[in-house]
């Protein structure tokens, strides 16, 4: 039985350690999304753990199989994707939020393309649970379009998971190159479908002239 005296200590100890392996945990994360993002081959699970500047043993601590960080940066990605809709919302007129909020899907997109390969495994194998991607991404968007028809500066009789197909279009036929100012001329002429009759063509986003263009992605 633990002394009066040591137990205080161990608790005190203990959480130093886990702060400390909480914060490895969240550099691999980081780390792995922007090497995933980037790649256009395998990536080394060494090399993240060198650029998140710790070792190998500690990527393993935290995800022993390839699958297990794979999947948690997937998480991590869907997470920011779909919880941006409501913080655009917030900060941006609809029509605004809805062209941020692609372009921060397009960038989802591009991040998967480089964990495709062991994603499709994974969920062939039961290794990784298969996610309700297209569901949770359908959701975010019809929340932002309901806004904005509310608003009319969007359509209000569209189904947002017609526009879901919509950009997977767009993305998968921009996958073979990083066209990024293609992507977004593509993702503007989306924007003009939404927009109501006799709306303007262009969304104003920060710092632009009302009617300028919006820059590229």
């Amino acid at each position: 039985m633990s002394s009066p005296e040591s137990t205080p200590t161990a608790a005190r100890t203990g959480r130093p350690v886990r702060a400390h392996a909480r914060r490895n945990r969240e550099t691999l994360i980081a780390v792995a999304r922007a090497t995933f993002a980037a790649a256009e081959g395998t990536v080394s699970l060494e090399g993240i753990a060198r650029d998140a500047g710790v070792g190998i043993g500690t990527l393993y601590r935290h995800f022993p199989t390839r699958e297990a960080l794979v999947e948690a940066v997937y998480a991590a990605e869907l997470d920011d994707v779909t919880a941006g809709a409501s913080t655009l919302l917030d900060e941006f007129p609809p029509e605004v939020a809805l062209r941020e909020w692609m372009d921060r899907y397009a960038a989802f997109v591009a991040t998967k393309r480089g964990m495709v390969d062991t994603l499709r495994a994974g969920w062939a194998s039961g290794r990784i649970a298969t996610p309700t991607t297209r569901e949770r991404i359908t959701a975010a968007l019809g929340m932002i379009l309901a806004s904005g028809a509310q608003a009319g500066t969007l359509r209000a009789d569209v189904d947002p998971d017609d526009v879901t197909a919509m950009l997977l279009g767009v993305f998968l036929s921009t996958a073979a190159s990083d066209r990024w100012e293609q992507t977004g001329r593509l993702l503007d002429l989306v924007i003009d479908a939404l927009r109501p009759s006799g709306a303007p063509t262009r969304p104003c986003r920060g710092g632009d002239a009302a009617g300028g263009s919006r820059p590229s992605p």
